[in-house]
């Protein structure tokens, strides 16, 4: 199974057939928060030097245009989106070309570069998670002038919610950084980093979010920076920072059961990437 039929098919049963603990079949809007995974261009907007908004990202997007997504084309959101019944390219919040009616029907909030820690942002001088949070407490403002308070209400309760976010903390922050290592082992940093998501997904409820799902990280020791990085084994993937990832989907998913178990009324799956991303680096050729 690809990477993308997962995602689609782990939202598609959780959020359009839950009968009991979210709304039943409807989702209304499809909402994201994150970094360059789920960046649809927010970053175009911002003064930063982690842009991707010249070629070759963009070759495979309609036109050949770089649009700012960290991808030759289409983010695996923007095909969730069309999955859902919703627009087949998910808005960037910071792009003014969008009015709130095409908003009303999903938005990314994401940056590139950016982690759950807000030093990883201040790295990169990117849009940290809590100024997402900010962004979206704003766009629901925004929706209650635009709909009325009735309307806005239900298109947030309503809505599914992702959060693909925590790789950069590591490759950008821990193991780059001199900061957070003095402060933090590697394990305890994977703790504080839990936390933070955690919280983020609370304060979202407090907006009105009920639907989440919480992408867990990938095999990042096998990306090329971790590959060029790894100096006992050059070329190859770093485990320790694979066993950190896991360490990390562990506690996430004990964070998921808390959430669940806290909050009334809330739906949180916890999103498998790691799997899905193995499987690939194992056998590129099953994915062309």
């Amino acid at each position: 199974m690809s990477s993308l039929c997962y995602w689609l098919l782990l939202l598609l049963v959780h959020f359009s057939r839950s009968t009991s603990r979210a709304t039943a079949g409807k989702v209304s809007a499809f909402i994201v928060f994150g970094d360059s995974t789920v960046d649809t261009g927010n970053n175009n907007f911002i003064p930063t030097i982690a842009k991707a908004n010249f070629p070759p990202y963009g070759r495979d997007f309609n036109g050949g245009v770089a649009t700012g997504r960290f991808s030759n084309g289409r983010l695996v959101t923007d095909f969730i989106s069309e999955a859902f019944g919703l627009p087949s390219t998910l808005p960037a919040y910071l792009d003014p070309s969008y009015t709130i009616d095409q908003l009303a029907k999903g938005v990314s909030f994401a940056s590139g570069a950016t982690g759950l820690d807000d030093l990883t942002a201040k790295f990169t001088s990117v849009i940290p998670l809590g100024q997402q949070l900010e962004y979206f407490e704003e766009y629901k403002a925004r929706l209650e002038a635009a709909k009325g308070e009735s309307v806005a209400s239900e298109i947030i309760a309503e809505a599914v919610y992702i959060f693909s976010i925590g790789t950069n903390d590591f490759i950008l922050n821990y193991f780059t950084l001199p900061v957070r290592p003095v402060q933090y082992t590697p394990a305890e940093y994977v703790g504080y980093l839990v936390s933070l998501a955690e919280a983020a997904a609370r304060d979202a409820y407090h907006l009105g979010a009920r639907k989440f799902g919480l992408c867990g990280l990938p095999p990042f020791g096998c990306l090329p920076l971790s590959r060029t990085r790894n100096h006992r084994e050059p070329g190859e993937c770093n485990e320790e920072y694979n066993q950190l990832a896991m360490r990390f989907n562990a506690e996430l998913q004990d964070a998921v059961t808390k959430l669940n178990g806290d909050l009334a009324g809330v739906l949180v799956v916890y999103v498998d990437i790691y799997s899905v991303l193995s499987d690939i680096v194992a056998n590129p050729s099953d994915y062309g």
